[in-house]
């Protein structure tokens, strides 16, 4: 392991957790479910589960029943993949989608098959050892009894309802006074209540291929949509290996396409061509050099990520150390980039769970932009996510929008081993932010050798398309003006465009936690 710095140079001055079983994530309550599980006797598995349906409940302007869901779990002797994502509706088709000039983002036609539900049974059934129904204990009593809305979860759902204000099922569930719930509020939500119990008897079969999935299928069929039951019960969560990239001594891994992590492994993979260590961590030569490889990594990553059975290459092909050698030498140290794609041969909930045994869980489920489509199911609470919006209607991409297809996905859990061992299971939420924070946590904590809570404290940045970089308060002035002399195009948003991270680190003994201090949330542990 490396020698991490204990001090805290960052605004935040959030401490870590250390503790032998641990649980961060984006709203404390939810935190605090996980931890729940633990002390009775659960493992990480049951702990993430717990933490997630509540978060369903506590945090529903990032996800909810209807959201998405992947895992990366280490299980105390190897390493599991989990992409729970869901396909397009059969019945849809280039054709359908002919009169748009962009993939819609609200309605009907921006659902596809949510797959958060199937996560949670396969990772119960498979590594848990709580009974299912037990795991869903805290989101019922929260969404039956109510719970006191945090603070930056209040703001994001005032916001809402601009968004989804001229939706009535979605007001009748979320804004049912004609407003959202104010910071410090009660929120009841009996419905999702209803629906949980529902879910945890049928160890999710009601939602899939009962009750729940015949009024999903009945609600599209009212008012305008194309899922079918047929389309819920065929759909599935499939458990596959990681794509990896070394990074000074250590492994990240990420979920394979039709999600977005390669983005992470093709940027890391480009600067192990650069001595990175050498340049002064914060300093304008670091962040250029970070911010010119990302910039590389997602022209890649936007022309060739889709379903892996609508794929034009081999996705291996993009971390190939020749062709990422070759994309390397296209960094000038002196002038940003406009990258285009090379050729090569041949608004997000995340949470980290870890227990005394080792096994440590990287989990995320997402609506996508806040609370999804805006579709929500009469009677049941269930809000249903966005994510059909990640195709394209370019002819002849890969990740052209059709039937019975996975879209390009932005939600992606991170896991860091060192010669086979697990080092860190973390996450960056926030859309395309995701796979820039997942570069930026490794080379913070494993070039610059920063404890994770001062990595997640540090400002970020984030590349918007050409020139243009998002770049947090905090960083010196004479940085920014260097970067800018460099032809990067420096915009300085708010703070919540930056994601969240949560992170848990393994210790000789133990676990040191991060969570945050952008989100509501906490790193709780025993």
């Amino acid at each position: 392991m490396p020698e991490l710095s204990w001090s805290f140079p960052y605004s935040s001055q959030r401490m870590p957790v250390m503790a032998r079983n641990v649980v961060a994530t984006s709203q404390p309550l939810a935190a605090q479910a996980g931890l729940q599980m633990l002390q009775k006797g659960g493992n990480a598995a049951d702990a993430a589960l717990a933490t997630a349906m509540a978060l369903t409940v506590v945090e529903p302007n990032m996800n909810g029943i209807g959201s998405d869901a992947f895992c990366i779990l280490w299980d105390g002797e190897q390493i599991h993949g989990l992409n729970a994502s869901g396909r397009s509706p059969k019945a849809w088709s280039p054709e359908l989608f002919a009169a748009h000039a962009q993939m819609p983002q609200r309605g009907w036609d921006a659902v596809t098959v949510p797959g958060c539900v199937s996560a949670w049974a396969a990772l119960s059934e498979r590594f848990g050892v709580l009974p299912f129904e037990a795991l869903f204990e805290p989101a019922i009593h929260y969404a039956r009894d109510g719970f006191v809305v945090s603070p930056i979860t209040g703001h994001s759902w005032a916001q809402a309802v601009y968004n989804y204000g001229d939706m009535p099922d979605w007001m009748a569930t979320f804004a049912p006074e004609g407003r959202a719930p104010k910071i410090g509020e009660k929120f009841v939500c009996g419905a999702q209540a209803h629906t949980l119990e529902r879910i945890a008897e049928t160890r999710g079969e009601a939602f899939y291929s009962g009750d729940l999935a015949e009024k999903i299928a009945a609600h599209a069929k009212r008012t305008g949509g194309a899922m079918a039951e047929e389309d819920l019960a065929e759909h599935r969560a499939d458990w596959v290996d990681t794509m990896t990239m070394g990074f000074g001594g250590y492994t990240l891994h990420e979920i394979p396409p039709n999600g977005q992590g390669i983005a992470a492994l093709i940027a890391l993979g480009i600067l192990e061509n650069w001595d990175l260590s050498g340049y002064a961590v914060d300093s304008a030569d670091s962040l250029h050099l970070q911010i010119e490889a990302m910039k590389l990594a997602y022209a890649d990553t936007q022309r060739y990520v889709s379903d892996p059975g609508t794929r034009d290459i081999e996705f291996a092909q993009l971390l190939d150390p020749n062709y990422l050698a070759q994309r390397a030498r296209l960094i000038d140290l002196k002038r940003a980039g406009v990258p285009t794609f090379g050729m090569p041969r041949g608004d997000t909930v995340y949470l980290t769970a870890a227990d005394e045994d080792g096994m440590m869980v990287s989990f995320i489920q997402s609506n996508f932009m806040g609370f999804g489509s805006g579709i929500v199911i009469p009677d049941t609470g269930i809000s249903m996510q966005n994510r059909g919006a990640g195709f394209v209607l370019i002819e002849g991409h890969p990740n052209r929008v059709d039937g019975g297809k996975r879209p390009y996905h932005t939600i992606i859990p991170a896991f860091a081993t060192r010669e086979g061992q697990p080092v860190m299971s973390f996450g960056v939420m926030g859309g395309h932010m995701q796979p820039q924070g997942h570069a930026q946590m490794m080379i913070r904590i494993f070039a610059y050798g920063q404890n994770p809570q001062a990595a997640c404290d540090a400002p970020r940045w984030q590349v918007f398309g050409g020139s243009n970089v998002g770049i947090e308060p905090g960083v010196d002035a004479g940085v920014l003006d260097d970067l800018r002399a460099r032809g990067h195009d420096i915009q300085i948003p708010p703070a919540i465009g930056y994601g969240g991270g949560q992170l848990i680190y393994k210790l000789d003994d133990g676990y040191c936690a991060a969570s945050d201090p952008r989100k509501d949330g906490l790193a709780v542990g025993y």
